[in-house]
């Protein structure tokens, strides 16, 4: 198991990292998701041992990593959000430079290099320069850098921000393939809350360096159990209807869409004759009233107020 223990982190005079615990049990593929800022970096850095953090532990297998992170290294594979390759050196030069600073046996690195390649789906390209490949190729080039030497955990920060849908799906599937078919151990962030939806058993939401829930999607989704989203259409905007819906005790958050309102009320309210009375009022038109099933996105937005991408 990898966790950490009350891991924190300061600035000068800003704590970026505040007492974070969280665990990786064996097989698990974790989501880490928060809003820009929120200091999910910054943990991977401490977990990875890149960065010392200010107070806290990094456990592995109950041993702390933090004088010496030897053990962890062998085990942790990390792949950054910036793209750590070498622009002038071909894809199989790229992997065998990586393969050498892992400490692959020279024996072995051969072998692995043509089965990392293999698995990002690279394999007939090894031989081009990095600088020609696309910035989805990059990025699949990056992962199979940090696979090179058979890692338990792996760390994904942001795989596939701006790369085109075809590499996105190839390293969705192989992160999926990674976790099912060979136990790897995944934490993985993301921009897009669909990813971690489908990748990942558990979750830990992050907001100002603070973990402020964790749990399965289905105990995340609980958090809303008692209160309905409602998407609501309108004919033309207006301040005054917003300002109406926000004072109903009923509602909870009113967040502006493109053409109209998303509500997150309380359940069994007859919301709809006081959104109808309203609009009335402001000489506006209901045009579609929806309630919708709670989503990861809808927890996550009730927690933070914000998006992913804020």
């Amino acid at each position: 198991m990898l966790e950490t223990v009350k891991l924190t982190k300061s600035f000068k005079d800003k704590k970026v990292v505040d007492e974070i615990n969280l665990y990786l049990h064996a097989g698990e593929s974790v989501g880490l998701l928060g809003p820009n800022g929120a200091g999910k970096s910054t943990t991977i850095s401490m977990i990875a041992s890149l960065i010392r953090p200010t107070s806290g532990d990094v456990k592995l297998d109950g041993k702390s990593t933090i004088q010496d992170p030897s053990d962890l290294r062998k085990v942790l594979g990390v792949v950054p959000q910036e793209i750590a390759l070498y622009e002038e050196l071909s894809a199989y030069e790229n992997l065998k430079f990586f393969g050498k600073a892992y400490r692959v046996k020279k024996n072995i690195l051969e072998e692995r290099i043509q089965e990392v390649l293999n698995m990002v789906g690279l394999k007939d390209r090894q031989k081009e320069l990095i600088k020609t490949f696309s910035g989805g190729m990059k990025r699949r080039i990056n992962i199979a850098a940090a696979l090179l030497h058979d890692p338990r955990f792996l760390i994904l920060d942001e795989p596939t921000v701006g790369i085109d849908p075809q590499s996105r799906n190839h390293i969705l599937e192989t992160v999926r393939d990674l976790n099912k078919m060979f136990g790897t151990t995944v934490l993985y962030t993301s921009h897009y809350m669909e990813e971690v939806e489908q990748l990942c058993n558990r979750v830990y939401i992050m907001d100002h360096g603070k973990v402020i829930a964790t749990g399965s999607k289905q105990e995340l989704l609980s958090i809303l159990s008692s209160e309905d989203t409602i998407q609501v259409q309108l004919s033309k905007r207006s301040e005054a209807f917003i300002d109406k819906i926000k004072s109903i005790p009923a509602v909870l958050q009113v967040d502006e869409t493109n053409d109209g309102l998303r509500i997150l009320a309380k359940k069994n309210h007859n919301l709809l004759s006081e959104l109808v009375h309203a609009a009335e009022k402001e000489g506006i038109q209901i045009v579609n009233y929806r309630v919708e099933i709670p989503s990861l996105e809808d927890v996550f937005l009730h927690l933070t107020g914000k998006t992913l991408r804020d």
